[in-house]
């Protein structure tokens, strides 16, 4: 686009320079006409005839030293004049009061929600590390309950073996009586920390809570049925830690 406006402007020129051009010879040779022919005397005017003014002709044989344009010949674009000479620069009208003052209410504003807007991170962030914190504690000291309820244990302990060391007859009993304290304590807290015992005790073999350990042969007690327990079962609430161990009963050999 730019290229053909550059042509076109160098048309332009070129055309207009052969205009002059022409127009200066034919003036030259008009010149040399003149100079050698002198023009005739005038002849006296009438009365009541009127003299035609000579500068009439002069458009008519301006037009005639111009000559025609050849047929075909390809007239040159006039090239546009940017905008910026065609329009002035708008210059922005200069603000009215109260356009300040709605301004500077804005401005207001705007600082008093960034300042709210920061205040809420910092109190996000604040959150998020307290929440951080509170979870590896709870995770950290989620047996404290149970400790508490097994310190009680460990005291009746303490006092069996200091009853052990005495010196009186009844040594033998108090270590009795403390041992059983000690095992009803331990299993009070476990129970009511959610631990179930299983017993398997004349029970039905069951896979799911069972494990057998072996069979033995017996004619009291039915075939696949539980015939003592070696150890006990335990579960937390409905999941199970470890299953009882047992030996099961079968039929005697024939």
């Amino acid at each position: 686009m730019e290229s053909r406006r550059r042509v076109s402007a160098l048309l332009l020129c070129a055309g207009r320079l052969c205009i002059f051009r022409v127009s200066d010879q034919t003036s030259m040779s008009s010149n040399k006409e003149k100079a050698k022919h002198p023009p005739p005397a005038e002849a006296p005017t009438a009365p009541g005839m009127t003299e035609a003014p000579a500068q009439a002709v002069a458009p008519e044989m301006a037009g005639a030293a111009t000559p025609p344009e050849p047929e075909g010949a390809a007239r040159p674009t006039p090239t546009p004049a940017p905008a910026e000479s065609r329009s002035p620069t708008a210059v922005e009208p200069p603000l009215t009061p109260e356009q300040r003052a709605a301004l500077q209410a804005k401005a207001a504003k705007a600082d008093e929600h960034w300042d709210r807007l920061l205040r809420a991170k910092a109190d996000l962030d604040n959150y998020k590390k307290r929440a951080t914190r509170e979870r590896h504690d709870a995770v950290r000291y989620a047996n404290l309950s149970l400790m508490e309820k097994l310190m009680p244990a460990l005291d009746s302990f303490d006092r069996a073996l200091a009853a052990t060391n005495s010196a009186n007859g009844n040594d033998l009993e108090s270590l009795k009586a403390g041992i059983a304290m000690v095992h009803s304590q331990i299993k009070t807290a476990l129970t009511e920390a959610g631990l179930q015992e299983i017993d398997a005790t004349q029970q039905a073999f069951d896979p799911n809570v069972h494990e057998a350990l072996s069979q033995q042969e017996s004619a009291d007690v039915p075939e696949g049925q539980v015939l003592h327990q070696v150890r006990k079962g335990y579960k937390l609430h409905e999941r199970l830690i470890r299953p009882a161990a047992v030996v099961v009963a079968k039929k005697p050999a024939a």
